[in-house]
């Protein structure tokens, strides 16, 4: 394991490095938003713009007049939901493309530029479109029946209780539901940050793996074995966000009566901003979660040969090779050189203790031939 990191502080580092990814996300529902309202506009103005019963709205802004209005707008055949529908499948399409791009860039050193948002988005499509239908499937086994006893527990409640004791007796039920709800919503988030982590790491024909049943469990050990320190903090920033928007809607109820419309739009888009910006801090803190329990152990990295050697790759940083660690060098290393690697040009001295006295010794009495 590597070095033990609060996770979440290094969660809103890894959200604020990678910023970028979260103003993508913020102009792409914003631009959704607006798409979406021009046929709702055109339905109010309709209505509204040769009708006296408007001034009600524009002039005193009396909210008795909006119910009305809505009910008038529920009776035109397919007059909302049609809009409403179609805009569900391209949120699912910004949020399969956007979400694998930025924990991709939490993970690894890349910028979040829109380029590197949308390619790995594309590559990592179908893995998520599997772990949202994973999802679906197993949220449905498990809160469908807490939904069920929930309605027999409130029409329990309504039969034997009345007022503030009735009201907080229902609502345990519902904080009940979310609180489950909250724990797998956290527990798929670490599926979906491993299942980027284990597209870094290359199987043995070269691929990368897109297995994401092998995240399932991984992700179950991280969460059981971190459940204290990473569900108080997803609850916390999930409350957070929740906060900031009701804060800010609030704010903007109070503003609507003024002539000027943009600074209440900026308001209510600020507490937006502010929720999608706590979103974006729970998956740094999980992608620091799972960085401090990876898949792969230095030991269990990929071999690729680099130029006549070997060299595990990091797969959260697969252009920066890791040095070579003592398993993975030569398990019985040669003793070192002791003499000179460059031979001595000159002949070898002889190896006698002494000269040979035949061939050395000169008698000055004899005469030279």
């Amino acid at each position: 394991m590597s070095e033990h990191r609060n996770i979440f502080l290094h969660g809103l580092w890894l959200t604020l490095r990678r910023l970028p990814a979260v103003l993508w996300a913020y102009l792409f529902n914003l631009g959704l938003a607006l798409l979406f309202s021009m046929h709702l506009h055109s339905q109010f103005s309709s209505m509204m713009d040769h009708s006296l019963a408007a001034q009600r709205l524009t002039n005193g802004f009396d909210l008795g007049a909006i119910p009305e209005l809505i009910g008038r707008l529920e009776e035109s055949p397919g007059a909302t939901t049609t809009g409403s529908y179609s805009s569900i499948p391209l949120y699912l399409l910004i949020y399969f493309l956007l979400v694998p791009g930025t924990l991709f860039c939490y993970q690894t050193k890349n910028p979040a530029r829109l380029s590197t948002l949308l390619h790995q988005g594309l590559l990592h499509f179908w893995r998520f479109v599997r772990i949202t239908l994973l999802t679906v499937i197993i949220s449905g086994l498990i809160l469908g029946p807490l939904v069920f006893l929930q309605g027999k527990w409130a029409d329990h409640v309504d039969d034997h209780a009345v007022g503030r004791h009735a009201f907080f007796a229902t609502l345990v039920g519902y904080v009940i539901i979310f609180l489950v709800a909250s724990i797998l919503r956290l527990y798929f988030d670490l599926v979906e940050v491993y299942t980027v982590q284990l597209g870094l790491h290359l199987r043995r024909s070269g691929k990368p793996d897109r297995r994401v049943r092998r995240t399932l469990g991984p992700a179950l050990r991280t969460l059981r074995a971190n459940f204290s320190q990473a569900w108080p903090i997803f609850l916390f920033l999930s409350l957070l966000g929740a906060a900031a928007v009701v804060i800010t809607a609030r704010m903007s109820m109070h503003m609507l009566a003024q002539p000027r419309v943009w600074p209440t739009f900026l308001l209510a888009q600020f507490g937006l901003f502010l929720l999608l910006l706590t979103r974006f801090w729970q998956r740094g803190a999980e992608t620091s979660l799972a960085l401090q329990n990876p898949l792969f152990r230095p030991t269990q990295l990929p071999i690729l040969p680099v130029v006549g050697r070997v060299n595990p790759i990091d797969p959260l940083h697969p252009h920066h090779p890791i040095p070579p660690t003592p398993e993975h060098l030569d398990p019985h290393p040669s003793e070192p050189p002791t003499s000179d690697p460059i031979p001595n040009p000159e002949p070898a001295p002889p190896s006698l203790d002494e000269p040979d006295p035949g061939v050395f010794h000169h008698d000055p009495s004899k005469p030279t031939e």
